[in-house]
């Protein structure tokens, strides 16, 4: 009953706190004006795209909305640590969930993550020339930012935490020794991929919600509970933004949000030994990220042609005539489904 508490009051908390925190960051957001100095609908050829893309809306929409997430679940661990300490007692210490051994280190990468993610909506909305179009050598500096973080947070696995296999259903463990780093690498660059789902209203967040709510419960099945509890945070502080970003949206998730959380995902992943089961847990976000190499590959192979008539494939959906309210239901119904399908796969294997 204790181990339920410390999971469902800090998730109400996050919720709660997050609930009243929006109204002041959106006021901050709309001041100075945090949306997109340019329409994606400038760079790319005129024609189909405009007409399911919304360019009005995202130069008027703040796109740094992943702030309500991560700020929501900061606050939460904010009041939980001055409670510890103000009443220092068993109850008290109890319900703190932060610890080193389960929730230090994706605590981390979801602050530098963000971080770094903040930086790059913030080069898109005040930056000039060339930066303000999101141009390839941005997108090769925010890589390589990535990619060494990739390396940091694998070594400290790797070194710190003396985790150096991953966990094969129904086989055991394979120990990987120095190349866990790159097998690392690669599942979060995998997952960050992904992060091109947020390009409708709501989508994102129902999508997000439903992978951390995942592993909330496989946190508890494994008898994490700090952790359980960890992922209970943000996934009351993605529904805090999820309330908001209901059609029609006061504010996009951004980097800010993407990247800290896509980032913080594989890293829940190799904590909980449920990385061959990430592709089944968060499904829609890898589905998004392969639809994005289909077509690009074979535009590249094949004289043009596309298999997509847009991608990601939310977008070919829409294409097909989907309302943006069919494409975000749907997904946040294969979504809840597939996360489900993961913790089972998960609990018998």
């Amino acid at each position: 009953m204790t181990n339920a508490i410390k999971i469902l009051l800090p998730a109400a908390v996050s919720f709660i706190s997050g609930i009243f925190l929006t109204p002041i960051l959106t006021h901050y957001f709309y001041k100075y004006k945090m949306w997109k100095s340019t329409s994606r609908n400038e760079n790319v050829v005129k024609g189909d795209f405009e007409k399911i893309h919304d360019g009005v809306a995202e130069v008027s929409t703040p796109r740094v909305g992943g702030t309500v997430v991560w700020m929501s679940a900061l606050f939460t661990i904010f009041i939980f640590l001055i409670l510890n300490i103000s009443y220092n007692s068993a109850w008290t210490e109890k319900m703190y969930f932060i610890s080193r051994g389960q929730t230090i280190l994706p605590l981390f990468t979801l602050i530098l993550a963000s971080i770094i993610g903040l930086g790059d909506d913030l080069i898109q909305i005040f930056g000039t020339g060339m930066w303000r179009r999101d141009p390839m050598v941005l997108r090769f500096i925010k890589l390589s930012i990535i990619l060494v973080l990739g390396v940091l947070i694998s070594w400290w696995f790797y070194s710190k935490l003396g985790i150096s296999s991953i966990y094969i259903p129904s086989y055991g463990f394979v120990e990987l020794g120095f190349l866990f780093i790159p097998a690392f690498i690669l599942v979060m660059l995998a997952v960050w991929s992904g992060s091109v789902i947020d390009g409708v209203d709501g989508l994102a967040g129902g999508v997000l919600a439903s992978i951390f709510a995942a592993y909330t419960f496989i946190s508890f099945f494994n008898g994490q509970i700090d952790l359980a509890a960890f992922c209970a945070v943000i996934t009351g502080g993605i529904l805090v933004f999820l309330w908001f970003n209901i059609p029609p949206a006061r504010f996009y998730m951004g980097e800010t949000g993407m990247m800290g959380l896509t980032v913080t995902i594989s890293v829940l992943a190799f904590l909980t030994d449920t990385v061959l089961l990430l592709p089944i847990i968060a499904f829609p976000l890898f589905i998004t990220s392969l639809s994005v190499l289909i077509q690009m590959f074979s535009r590249k192979f094949r004289n043009g042609k596309k298999v997509f008539l847009f991608a990601p494939l939310h977008h070919h959906f829409e294409a097909m005539g989907w309302s943006k309210y069919k494409v975000v239901m749907r997904y946040w119904v294969v979504s809840i489904i597939t996360s489900i399908l993961g913790v089972i796969l998960y609990i018998v294997s």
